[in-house]
């Protein structure tokens, strides 16, 4: 008989790599019918578990593991757990850190610059470094031994203790602390008797300093995570105005509104939870949550959603979900899932070091015993030991990626890309299909005037009359047709609009009112059109775009088109897409017909309308499943949870703080046009990446063989430490200088 499980969410807090997620779920996963996924970058663990089996337990395997875990929040509260963020202080301990240790390190390393007593000047700030600077290291270090486990954190404590601790034997006892002592680079150590002492408090500072610095980096490139679902949690409204029995109404909180109770939607207001509307007719803007580009005009009967904004009249909505229900909430709940489903993806640096520093612990024990055991003397046995554990600490490990990925989202800022991390450039050099949403990612996302089309001579007037009589009809219009008509105008009028007399609605079909003692009317078009109208009305439907035909004294005298327009330079984005590889496909929750014509004039050939958002993670899906990498394009919170269930998410800049927050890219200028440079930077950058690892695996294979053989004296093991650091930094740096290829014309 299967047992029922359910899931957990909570939080593990202690965490510093890959090593530390996999102990957590391999702790998790021993429990009888147990799965867990954690995610390092929100400190998240997903857990599923028997029913019967307690929370308490789950947390308890946690702790033992060596970290903290927090129960789950009540289910009745659905809002997101705020993100914990301890980046403040690690901030602080790398500043204070490289204030104390740069003066280290250039007396150390420039023998000219070595004054009388510069060692003790050096040791006084190194002794902070070693035990405050490097604290968080020693800790973890400790904790990994009480769990016979070591992690990168074991190889940086055991660095710094080990070169502090021969520092202070040569400056103590080995004459190194002598007034005038100078420390010159010698490629191999010096043997017992020489009389020439060193000191190693460059790596001292030098180890914690560098990787502060990594980590520091790697972190930001992380910050953020989690603004998505605050993101969703704020399309809510915190009140609520309810309809009482008595026909009065009052304010009461969200969480308080039942299924069945009916509440106000004012001009202006967002709709406070999925609803039906019960009175009153108005136009809702969806285009947050479902992706029309339009408003969409409703009444009694109509469906709502939470989250879309009124736009006009008054409504009373009776409720139909409330909660986690909700169309907002199931979102939200993608959104969150997604982003736990991608933990499982760990750094290359941290699956290594799983490996890496046990071997070289062993290898540096090794060492001391085998010089010991050929009767060499104590100091050049030590030396070599040292000499291995600082040779190999891993500082270029640690900034080989986040150093290239600072310099490429610095570069990629200036050509209007935000790049969220390695795996979304890892994302972005492997995709082989976008998914595009229509409604304010290739288009504005507002409706405006495409064309207008005039019977030539008729009543007198030309486009420009005709534009100045239907922008003052439509000057007290609410509707959203109408708004655009009266900015249209008024832009392109010398002054102002004139005013309108006798005015009627004509529900279902426009307006007419009296402008300049002339009968005008705008509205749908209806009967016989002149020749030129009827033409441009096909057109106007062909392209999916809303007609609105003028008459003035009872003649049709012009037709004007309405639609969202696709944004320029998405034609030469999606040919470059293209030409690199990339299938674009159209997902939308617009209809049919806009999406096609839109689809039609971008060469895209595969377009899925009306979709709604789990409809669009579905077909991420689907993609995924067929062997496709897919990247989603979006700027809406009905983008969200595709966004975060692609290989790769790309939200628009001028998108929602939802979209934003689930998604791995941003372009930060409006359209798409700068996402082929995000491709071809990701391409280069993944590049730089691999060329900086190659460099520090192959640095620790070269170098930690001369230490084992004593050819490496501590001094140039830090020094090599050291400028293998720098030369990932510089070689990274060279991203900063990256152009785009130029553009070329198209030679017909």
């Amino acid at each position: 008989m299967t047992t029922a499980s359910v899931t957990t969410y909570f939080r593990v807090g202690g965490m510093t790599c890959a090593a530390c997620v996999n102990r957590v779920e391999k702790r998790l996963s021993r429990m009888e019918g147990v799965a867990a996924s954690v995610n390092l970058a929100t400190g998240r663990a997903r857990v599923s578990h028997p029913v019967g089996l307690p929370v308490e337990e789950l947390v308890a395997t946690v702790e033992k593991a060596g970290y903290s875990a927090t129960l789950p929040e009540p289910p009745s509260d659905p809002r997101p757990a705020p993100v914990q963020d301890g980046e403040g202080g690690e901030h602080r301990r790398l500043v204070i850190t490289a204030v104390l240790a740069l003066p280290v390190l250039i007396l150390s390393m420039a023998p000219a610059l070595q004054f009388r007593n510069w060692q003790w000047l050096c040791f006084a700030l190194a002794v902070p470094v070693a035990a405050w600077g490097a604290w968080p290291f020693h800790v973890r270090a400790l904790r990994g031994l009480r769990h016979s486990t070591s992690t990168m954190d074991t190889l940086v404590s055991l660095g710094v203790v080990a070169s502090f601790g021969w520092s202070v034997y040569a400056l103590f006892l080995g004459g190194a602390g002598e007034p005038g002592m100078r420390m010159p680079f010698t490629l191999a150590p010096s043997v017992a008797g020489d009389g020439m002492a060193h000191v190693y408090l460059e790596a001292t500072v030098g180890v914690p300093l560098f990787v502060w610095a990594g980590r520091f980096l790697e972190a930001r490139a992380r910050r953020g995570t989690g603004a998505a679902l605050r993101s969703l949690a704020g399309l809510s409204v915190k009140d609520v105005a309810v309809r009482e029995k008595g026909g009065g109404e009052r304010l009461v909180p969200l969480e308080r509104l039942r299924v069945g109770q009916t509440f106000l939607v004012r001009p202006g207001e967002r709709v406070a939870t999925d609803g039906e509307v019960v009175e009153g007719g108005s136009a809702v803007d969806l285009s947050l949550v479902t992706g029309e580009s339009e408003p969409v005009e409703v009444g009694p009967g109509s469906v709502v959603v939470g989250g879309s904004v009124n736009v006009a009249g008054l409504l009373l909505v009776r409720a139909t979900a409330v909660g986690a229900d909700t169309r907002l909430a199931r979102i939200a709940r993608l959104v969150e899932e997604a982003q736990t489903g991608k933990a499982r993806e760990q750094r290359l640096a941290d699956r290594v070091a799983g490996v890496f520093v046990p071997v070289v612990l062993a290898l540096a024990v090794g060492t001391l015993g085998f010089w010991l055991g050929t009767g060499r003397d104590a100091q050049s046995a030590v030396t070599a030991c040292v000499a291995v554990l600082v040779v190999a600490c891993p500082c270029a490990l640690g900034l080989a990626t986040p150093t290239a990925l600072l310099a490429a989202t610095g570069r990629g800022a200036q050509l209007g890309v935000l790049v969220g991390g390695p795996k979304a450039l890892e994302g972005l050099r492997h995709v082989d299909t976008v998914v595009l949403d229509k409604t304010g990612t290739l288009t504005s996302g507002r409706m405006t005037v495409a064309r207008v089309t005039a019977v030539p001579g008729a009543g007198g007037l030309d486009e420009a009359a005709v534009v100045r009589y239907a922008g003052a009809m439509e000057q007290g219009s609410e509707h959203p047709l109408g708004r655009t008509l009266v900015a249209h105008a008024r832009d392109q009028a010398d002054a102002e609009l004139p005013g309108v007399v006798d005015f009627r609605a004509l529900p279902g079909r426009g307006a007419r009112g009296v402008v300049d003692g002339r009968l005008v009317e705008v509205g749908s078009p209806t009967g016989e059109l002149p020749a030129v109208l009827a033409d441009a009305l096909t057109t106007a439907e062909a392209a999916a775009r809303t007609p609105v035909l003028v008459r003035v004294g009872g003649e049709a005298v012009a037709l004007v088109e309405i639609g969202d327009a696709v944004r320029p330079g998405t034609y030469r984005a999606v040919d470059a897409l293209r030409r690199l590889g990339v299938r674009p496909v159209l997902a939308t929750g617009d209809a049919k017909a806009p999406a096609l014509a839109a689809a039609t004039g971008l060469g895209i050939q595969e377009v899925h309308a009306r979709c709604t958002p789990e409809e669009k993670a579905a077909l991420v899906r689907t993609l995924r499943e067929r062997g496709h990498r897919v990247a989603v394009v979006g700027d809406g919170v009905n983008d969200a949870a595709a966004l975060a269930g692609a290989d790769l998410g790309i939200a628009v800049g001028s998108g929602t703080d939802a979209a934003i927050g689930a998604a791995d890219v941003t372009l930060v200028r409006t359209g798409i046009e700068a996402l082929p440079d995000a491709v071809r930077l990701a391409r280069r950058t993944l590049a730089t990446i691999r060329v900086n690892l190659v460099w520090a695996f192959g640095y620790n294979v070269v170098t930690v063989p001369l230490a084992m053989l004593g050819l490496l004296n501590p001094m140039v093991a830090a020094a090599a430490m050291s400028a293998s650091s720098v030369l990932v930094v510089g070689n990274s740096l060279r991203l900063r200088a990256w152009r785009p290829p130029t553009r070329r014309r198209r030679v017909r």
